[in-house]
């Protein structure tokens, strides 16, 4: 037999090759306590849902989620609570119970250990300044949208950082999802959030979504005996911003 018609018989039988099955496992919805714009709401209801990931790591998340915004993965057992108003809408998981004096005051001190944060902020709202800083840091195909909100406002475009923070190890996926870590004790994209630098890193995924775009930020610290969990938490993430990516 030729090595061209066993390449080509090769190429046959993988393509006729079954596609393995992807698990999916059940896990436990809890809702999460929100506060914002028109004031308090309650942890809305739900139940538990079905997830493409093993049952091992089903075993150790839920699926939380506030009344606004959207939901995510995160180790069982954790306190949670949701921000929103008209600029965006976040959502905060850890071990530790979550005081509001922590997220809503001036002075807020931030998460200081173990958590997870995921918060969007709208492109046509005040949100799109925020959306501007992260499309300046990361997202070069979308450059002109920062460089014309900051000139909306009659702001310098030298306000804004364009380049990644120098520290970041960034993966991008598409010209509109880049994963991230931000080593530890070091500012980046990790730390553009409620979670405070320390000796662990923050890992996650930044997302843009819409037109003119929105952008998601998810930031994800687990203790160590959990951070097998963390890219299952990021690649749930994904897989449901996956249905409202720009083209």
């Amino acid at each position: 037999m030729s090595l061209a018609l066993s390449a080509q018989s090769l190429l046959l039988s993988q393509e006729k090759a079954p596609s393995p099955q992807r698990t999916t496992s059940s896990v436990p919805f809890v809702g999460c306590r929100s506060d914002g714009q028109v004031g308090p709401m309650e942890a809305p209801k739900g139940t538990s849902i079905s997830v493409p990931i093993s049952l091992k790591a089903a075993r150790k998340l839920a699926y939380y989620k506030s009344e606004q915004g959207a939901g995510f993965l995160a180790p069982r057992g954790w306190y949670c609570f949701g921000t929103y108003g008209s600029g965006g809408d976040a959502l905060f998981v850890s071990p530790q119970s979550i005081k509001t004096v922590d997220i809503f005051s001036p002075g807020r001190s931030g998460l200081a250990g173990p958590a997870i944060e995921l918060w969007r902020r709208f492109g046509e709202t005040s949100g799109r300044f925020d959306v501007a800083e992260i499309i300046a840091r990361v997202f070069p195909a979308y450059k002109a949208f920062a460089t014309g909100v900051m000139a909306e406002f009659d702001q310098p475009t030298r306000s804004l950082t364009f380049g990644p923070y120098p520290n970041d190890r960034l993966i991008y996926k598409s010209k509109t999802m880049v994963e991230y870590r931000t080593p530890a004790r070091t500012d980046g994209l990790g730390t553009h959030s409620l979670l405070n630098k320390n000796g662990s890193p923050i890992d996650g995924v930044a997302i843009l979504i819409g037109q003119p775009p929105d952008v998601l930020l998810l930031s994800v610290r687990l203790p160590p005996d959990l951070n097998g969990l963390t890219s299952t938490v990021v690649l749930q993430v994904e897989r449901e911003a996956a249905g409202r990516l720009p083209n």
